[in-house]
C-alpha cells in the first residue's frame, strides 16, 4: 500500500523510460513503449517447420524443429537490447525478452512436445567474469512461460574458445566442435529445446546440439534472434 502511494512521486523524480527510444513509460514494469514493442521484428518461424533457421542445420545435424524469435535488427532496437543484456549487466532485459519468446513458442504447435530446456553454456571462467550466462537467463524465462523444466547442468562447456565474430563458418565450427560435454543421465530419451541468444552460422549451436544428440536426446533449437549476415 505504502509503495503504491509513493510510486507516482518516485516516477516524478526518477522517470522510467523506454529502453529503445527513451520515452517515459507509465509503469516501472514496462520495458518498451508500445511503438517500440510493435517494432520488434518477430519472425513467426515457430509456426513453420521449413524456415531459415531450420535450413541452417539441414544436412549438418538432425534437428526436430528450429526457430528464432526475432530478426537481429539494429533498426528496430533489438540489437541494442541484446547488447545491453550481454555486456552491461541488464539481466532484466534478457528475462523480459525470454518471456516474449516463450509466449511465441507457446502459441505454436510443436513446443508442447518438448520435455526440457537446456541453455548453451559459457565456459565457467567466462560466466564468472560476466556474472551470469545470458542463454540461461533466456531459458529460465522461456521455461517459466512454457511450464517446462530448465536443465543448465545437463550441458557443460569444457574448453574456452576465443571470439567467433570474425571467423568463417568452417572456422567457427573448428573453434567449437569439441568444447561441449553433455550428461546422458539427464538427457537420454528426452526432447530437448536448446536455447541460445543469437544464431549466425549456427556453429556454436550445432556443436552444443551434437553433444546433446550423443547423450541420447533429440534436439530442437530456439534462439532469441537470427542474424542474417
Amino acid at each position: 500500500m505504502f509503495t503504491r502511494l509513493l510510486s507516482p512521486l518516485i516516477n516524478l523524480f526518477y522517470p522510467h523510460c523506454c529502453e529503445i527510444c527513451g520515452q517515459e513509460l507509465p509503469s516501472a514494469n514496462d520495458l518498451l513503449c508500445l511503438h517500440c514493442l510493435d517494432s520488434l521484428p518477430a519472425t513467426g518461424f515457430h509456426h513453420y517447420a521449413e524456415n531459415p533457421v531450420a535450413h541452417i542445420f539441414r544436412g549438418r545435424m538432425p534437428v526436430r524443429y528450429a526457430t528464432a524469435a526475432y530478426y537481429y535488427s539494429q533498426a528496430s532496437g533489438l540489437q541494442r537490447l541484446i547488447h545491453q543484456f550481454k555486456y552491461h549487466q541488464r539481466q532484466d532485459i534478457a528475462s523480459w525478452l525470454g518471456k516474449q519468446a516463450g509466449y511465441m513458442l507457446r502459441s505454436g504447435e510443436w513446443a508442447a512436445a518438448v520435455d526440457c530446456l537446456v541453455p548453451v553454456p559459457l565456459f565457467p571462467r567466462k560466466e564468472k567474469e560476466r556474472g551470469y550466462n545470458q542463454a540461461a537467463l533466456l531459458a529460465t524465462a522461456i521455461g517459466a512461460v512454457m511450464c517446462k523444466p530448465v536443465l543448465p547442468q545437463a550441458l557443460q562447456r569444457i574448453q574456452h574458445t576465443g571470439t567467433q565474430t570474425r571467423k568463417s563458418r568452417i572456422g567457427r565450427w573448428e573453434n567449437v566442435k569439441t568444447v561441449f560435454k553433455a550428461n546422458p543421465a539427464l538427457l537420454t530419451g528426452r526432447h530437448v529445446l536448446l536455447i541460445d541468444d543469437v544464431v549466425t552460422t549456427g556453429a556454436t549451436t550445432e556443436a552444443a546440439g551434437q553433444a546433446l544428440l550423443e547423450a541420447g536426446a533429440s534436439v530442437s533449437i530456439c534462439c532469441l534472434a537470427w542474424a542474417t549476415g
